[in-house]
């Protein structure tokens, strides 16, 4: 790693360092939004509940009831769509998914359009849910106006820094809100750790809670970090390469993570269970908001088991999406690839799917786990809820940080192989 910074402040890695400025600027750009609240409108006083995981998403921004409000998660509610029909619902986009990078833009920019359609809606919803009957129709339109501009924006401030700057823009954006929290996090930790009006003893005893909190705080973000980069490798011999200087075949392998759906599934499945509580807050009824609270939370027992399941489904859902077992056995009986013991074609599909299976229910439990360990802590503690380890966006954090990083250090070596290649 150091290394890698090292020479990324030579002379000959410029360019590099201006993409990094600029995505540093507009993540700065996105900080200062979350602050600018919607005119007219103030801040959220009222407990947001089971809304609370958007707000942790978007920075605070919908606490603030900012331009930036509801962040870029409507895209996310609409990539999640768009990816269910092209499993053979709808034939057009199940077309477009197998025509290469032309079909994967063409899908993006209709991903685009439906979420801005999402964020209308939802930014009605929103406005009409925390203003209360007290606005009209045109202020209602007004508002849902300006948050849909608002999720416009991030989505081409994201797409901003993908192109001109380093990393995926819109996992930027929602690791940069992440972050933006993270300080007072810490802080609302300090104050409700240590007492300081009370005895030297306690004050003492207060302290060392504090320090194994950030000690425990950082052994799950390394132990993250860890299991990420967990891979079971698939070992894989092309029967028409030469031989090496040892007489035996040249051999590759096909690296495959444990958890190689990454932060998606607990993404998709926090998006789907917020649905309910978003309507909730729109409809006002009572017997349904709290049918909602009692069985359609994460907090409670019901809504925590059925979140367990759809991290599981969408796990497989998006493991096997990302993999394709099918695809991969025919493109290696093509290439004049195999794996050793295994008949290429049905046999290699079946044994790469067994592995994947295998694979996945080791990941959906680490992620079971990150995504249950703040329930479990807000249940044992008395701190505030703003105070968490684990958890949804510390996951985010790390897989987006460790993702931006390997593309950082891909950059450099490309670099340093192009210019060692052109001094021959």
């Amino acid at each position: 790693m150091f290394k890698t910074m090292k020479q990324l402040f030579t002379s000959t890695n410029k360019d590099l360092r201006h993409r990094i400025y600029f995505t540093l600027a507009a993540l700065m750009i996105f900080i200062l939004g979350i602050s600018i609240r919607v005119p007219g409108t103030e801040d959220l006083t009222s407990s947001l509940g089971f809304l609370e995981l958007i707000n942790t998403l978007g920075g605070g921004a919908l606490k603030n009831f900012s331009i930036f409000a509801l962040g870029v998660m409507p895209y996310i509610t609409a990539s999640i769509i768009m990816q269910l029909l092209q499993m053979d619902i709808i034939p057009y986009f199940t077309e477009l998914s197998k025509q290469g990078a032309t079909g994967r833009r063409k899908l993006n920019q209709i991903t685009r359009y439906v979420g801005i359609i999402f964020a209308f809606i939802e930014g009605y919803a929103f406005s009409f849910a925390f203003i209360g009957k007290s606005g009209d129709v045109v202020e209602y339109l007004y508002i849902a106006t300006v948050l849909t501009a608002g999720t416009a924006f991030l989505l081409w401030l994201g797409d901003q820094i993908t192109q001109k700057g380093i990393g995926n823009g819109i996992s930027l954006i929602i690791m940069a809100g992440i972050i933006a929290t993270l300080p007072q996090m810490f802080i609302d930790a300090f104050t409700g750790l240590i007492a300081f009006d009370g005895t030297a003893q306690v004050i003492t005893l207060g302290i060392i809670k504090f320090i194994l909190f950030v000690i425990v705080y950082f052994a799950i973000v390394i132990g993250m970090i860890f299991v990420q980069e967990s891979e079971r490798r698939i070992p894989i011999q092309y029967a028409n390469k030469s031989t090496s200087a040892y007489g035996a075949s040249a051999q590759s392998f096909m690296p495959i993570k444990i958890n190689t759906a990454g932060v998606v599934p607990v993404i998709f499945a926090s998006s789907l269970l917020a649905i309910p509580g978003i309507l909730a807050q729109v409809i006002k009824n009572e017997t349904f908001t709290l049918v909602v609270e009692k069985y359609l939370t994460y907090t409670t027992p019901v809504g925590f088991l059925i979140y367990v399941v759809l991290i599981f489904f969408f796990a497989y859902f998006y493991t096997f999406i990302q993999v394709k077992p099918e695809e991969f056995a025919k493109n290696l009986q093509e290439n004049g690839g195999y794996i050793p013991g295994i008949r290429p074609g049905e046999d290699t599909k079946k044994y790469v799917s067994k592995i994947l299976s295998r694979l996945t229910i080791l990941g959906a439990t680490f992620l079971v786990v990150i995504a249950g360990l703040p329930i479990l802590f807000s249940k044992l503690t008395s701190l505030p809820t703003s105070v968490s380890i684990g958890g949804t966006g510390l996951l985010i954090v790390v897989g987006v940080a460790l993702e931006t990083y390997k593309q950082l250090e891909g950059s450099i070596l490309t670099r340093s192989y192009k210019r060692g290649y052109s001094r021959r």
